[in-house]
C-alpha cells in the first residue's frame, strides 16, 4: 500500500501545477532515482531525461531546508538536463519537489531523500571467505514467467548454446541452503543488470540501463529481497559491474549527451587489449591511447570517462546500488582499461563512502608486477596510485595448471607455486587478492588438467589453503567440464537447475561417483576452511619443493595448520625434519578429511598426486 500511494504520489508530482488528469511522463528517467542525507559526499549530480522533449529549456528552482541547487547545466542534447545539488550535514530526510518552468507552464518533480543507505549485516568480506561464482542465466530457473518478457528481444531458448537459457534470481534463492552448505561465504553474480540486445545478451557486460535488474532475472526489490535472505544465510553478495562499455542497445548511447560520452573513431577501431601498456614505462602513445579508447566489440561502445558528467554518473550508479541493495561487495569488470585516472577517482570514492565494501577489480594480467600496479598502497615509479583494494590474481590462476601438468625441475612443477608467491612482496596485501582455478571466461579447471580427478583435487586443496580470497566458479564442486561449445560450454547449465534434468546436483540425484566424490570433498574441506582461524589474516611459510613435494603452514596464534601436497606420481615418504621450525610443540596432527589422527608427525605418508591438509595440535 505504501509503494502505491508513493507512486501515485510521484505521479501527481509529474503534472503541471493544478492539473490531475493523465499525461505522459516528463522525464523518461530521473538517476539516480532517489538519494541519502547522510553521504560522506555531499554533493549529487541528477540526470534528467527525455527523448522526446527539449529538457533543456526548462527553468528550475528548489526550496528544501538544508539542500542547495548550485547548477543546472544543459548539454550538447537538449533532451538533458543534469542538476547539481548540496546536502548541507544537518539535512532531514524527506520530499524534494522541483518547480520546472517553461514559459507559463508549471512542473513539479518529486526526488526522494532517505535517511540511510541499507548496510549488510555480516562482517566484511576477507581472506576468511570463499565466493562462489555464477552466471545467473545459467544456474537454475525458478520463474518461467520471466523466461519472456515483452519489450525484450531475447527469450529463453535453452536449446540454443548462445541463446538466454531461463535461469534467473528466484532460482538463485531457491537453493541458497546449498551455498551454505557447501561451505562458501559470498556469492558473486554475473552482472545482473539490464542486458537488451539482440544477440549474447545471457552473459550480462553489454548494460542497456544502469538502474534496472533485467527483467528476465526480475525486479530491482526482487534482487533486494535476494541480497536479503542471502545475509539470513550469513552469505555475502558482489554485484558485477562494467564502466568500460556499454550495450549499442543502451537508451544513453542512442541519445548520447554529448558524443564525447563515447570515444569515437571514423571507422570502427577495437581495443588491442594490451593491459600492460598502461604501466609500461617504454608504451609508445599510440598503444595506451588504442588499448584505452578502443572498444571492446562492435555492439560495445566504449565509454569516455574523462567526460566529468559521466564520470560522476557511473561512480554514483555503484554507490546507489551498494546503498539501495545492501551490497557486500563490487567486482569492476575490466579495470585497467577504462582511463585509469577516472578508476583510481573511482575506487577511492566507493571505499571512503563504504569502508566495509569489498571493492576487487577485474586485472586480466599474468604478471605479478603488472597486476601489482593496481593495487592500492603500491608506490609506482610513475606515481599512480588506484585506490583499488583487491584484484583478480591471474598471475597464480596460469600457474596452477602448469604447475601440475609439467614435470619437476628447479622452476618446474610445484616449485612453479613456490615461486610465484614468493614473489608476493610486491604486493601491498597479497592475502586481499581473489585467487581462482577458473571462470566464465577461462577454461574449466578439470579440462586444464585434463580431466584427471588426482591433479583436479591437488589444485582444489592449493586454492583453498594458500593466501588470498579463494573464489570457486559454478560446477567446480562437480568437476565440471567444457563440452566444446566455445564459451558457452564454459557456462553450461548447472545440473538440476532446471525441472527434468537427468543430474541434479542439489540432491544429488544422477551424480557419477567421481561427481559425489568431489563435492564431498569440495564441502568437507569449504566448511572446515570457515570455522579455522588460520584463514583469517593468518601467517604463511612455505618450503623449496623438494622432489615435487610442496609443504606450507597457516598458523594465527595458537593454531596452526599444515598442508603437503605431492605433485609426483610415486608414493612419498616424507620425513618431516626439516620442517622443525614450524612443527615445535606438535605432537599429533588431524587429517581434515578423513578426520583420522596421526600420532607420529616424524613421517608423513602420501600416495601418488595427493595432499594432505592437517590440523597440528
Amino acid at each position: 500500500m505504501k509503494k502505491l500511494l508513493f507512486t501515485l504520489l510521484f505521479a501527481a508530482f509529474l503534472l503541471p501545477a493544478g492539473a490531475q488528469k493523465k499525461t505522459a511522463p516528463l522525464f523518461e528517467h530521473v538517476e539516480p532515482p532517489f538519494w541519502w542525507t547522510t553521504m560522506k559526499d555531499h554533493s549529487l549530480q541528477i540526470l534528467l531525461h527525455n527523448s522526446k522533449t527539449n529538457v533543456a529549456d526548462y527553468g528550475v528552482t528548489l526550496s528544501y531546508p538544508g539542500v542547495t541547487l548550485t547548477e543546472v547545466r544543459k548539454v550538447e542534447n537538449p533532451h538533458y538536463l543534469f542538476l547539481y545539488l548540496t546536502i548541507g550535514k544537518e539535512t532531514q530526510p524527506g520530499m524534494l519537489s522541483f518547480v520546472l518552468t517553461q514559459g507559463k507552464k508549471k512542473f513539479n518533480l518529486a526526488y526522494e531523500l532517505k535517511a540511510k543507505p541499507n548496510t549488510s549485516p555480516r562482517p566484511a568480506l576477507s581472506s576468511a571467505d570463499v565466493v562462489y561464482l555464477l552466471m545467473p542465466d545459467r544456474f537454475a530457473n525458478g520463474d518461467v514467467k520471466n523466461d519472456t518478457v515483452p519489450g525484450y528481444y531475447q527469450g529463453a531458448h535453452r536449446e540454443q548454446p548462445n541463446g538466454r537459457h531461463g535461469g534467473d534470481l528466484k532460482g538463485i534463492g531457491d537453493h541458497l541452503s546449498y551455498f551454505a552448505d557447501l561451505g562458501v561465504t559470498a556469492l558473486w553474480l554475473n552482472p545482473v543488470l539490464e542486458n537488451n540486445q539482440p544477440k549474447w545478451s545471457y552473459h550480462g557486460y553489454a548494460f542497456t540501463d544502469f538502474y534496472k535488474v533485467d527483467g528476465r532475472f526480475g525486479t530491482n526489490e526482487q534482487y533486494k529481497q535476494l541480497i536479503d535472505q542471502c545475509h539470513a544465510k550469513g552469505l555475502g553478495m558482489i554485484q558485477d559491474m562494467v564502466a568500460n562499455h556499454i550495450g549499442n542497445e543502451h537508451w544513453l548511447f542512442k541519445d548520447l549527451p554529448e558524443k564525447s560520452w563515447v570515444h569515437q573513431f571514423p571507422v570502427f577501431t577495437k581495443s588491442n587489449f594490451r593491459g600492460s601498456a598502461m604501466s609500461d614505462p617504454y608504451a609508445a602513445k599510440e598503444d595506451v591511447v588504442k588499448m584505452n579508447t578502443g572498444w571492446f566489440d562492435g555492439h560495445m561502445p566504449d565509454l569516455d570517462q574523462t567526460n566529468p558528467l559521466l564520470a560522476t554518473y557511473l561512480i554514483q550508479n555503484s554507490l546507489w546500488w551498494i546503498g539501495y541493495a545492501g551490497l557486500d561487495g563490487i567486482r569492476m569488470d575490466t579495470y585497467p582499461y577504462p582511463d585509469k585516472e577516472f578508476m583510481s577517482q573511482y575506487a577511492r570514492r566507493v571505499t571512503d563512502e563504504f569502508p566495509s565494501v569489498y571493492l576487487v577489480g577485474e586485472v586480466w594480467i599474468n604478471a605479478v608486477a603488472t597486476s601489482a600496479y593496481y593495487q592500492k598502497g603500491m608506490i609506482n615509479r610513475d606515481g599512480y596510485q588506484s585506490y583499488l583494494p583487491s584484484l583478480t590474481d591471474f598471475a597464480l590462476h596460469g600457474s596452477i595448471p602448469a604447475a601440475l601438468g609439467e614435470k619437476e625441475g628447479y622452476d618446474t612443477g610445484l616449485a612453479r607455486l613456490y615461486f610465484l608467491l614468493s614473489q608476493d612482496f610486491i604486493y601491498p596485501d597479497a592475502n586481499h587478492l581473489l585467487t581462482f582455478l577458473d571462470n566464465h571466461d577461462l577454461s574449466r579447471f578439470s579440462n586444464s588438467v585434463g580431466k584427471d580427478p588426482a591433479k583436479f583435487k591437488l589444485g582444489l586443496t592449493f586454492l583453498l589453503t594458500t593466501r588470498g580470497i579463494p573464489q570457486l566458479y559454478y560446477g567446480t564442486e562437480l568437476q565440471l567440464d567444457s563440452d566444446g561449445q566455445g564459451d558457452a560450454g564454459l557456462r553450461r547449465d548447472f545440473p538440476g537447475g532446471w525441472p527434468g534434468d537427468k543430474v541434479n546436483s542439489f540432491t544429488g540425484e544422477g551424480l557419477t561417483t567421481e561427481q559425489a566424490d568431489v563435492l564431498g570433498y569440495t564441502r568437507k574441506l569449504l566448511n572446515w576452511r570457515k570455522s579455522n582461524p588460520t584463514f583469517k589474516g593468518g601467517r604463511l611459510v612455505h618450503y623449496v619443493p623438494e622432489n615435487n613435494v610442496y609443504v606450507y603452514f597457516r598458523t594465527l596464534g595458537d593454531s596452526r595448520v599444515m598442508v603437503v601436497l605431492n605433485g609426483s606420481e610415486k608414493e612419498v615418504a616424507l620425513n618431516t625434519g626439516r620442517f622443525a621450525g614450524s612443527l615445535t610443540g606438535a605432537t599429533r596432527g588431524v587429517d581434515v578429511i578423513t578426520g583420522k589422527t596421526i600420532d607420529n608427525l616424524a613421517t608423513l605418508v602420501l600416495g601418488p598426486r595427493s595432499s594432505l591438509v592437517l590440523e597440528l595440535h
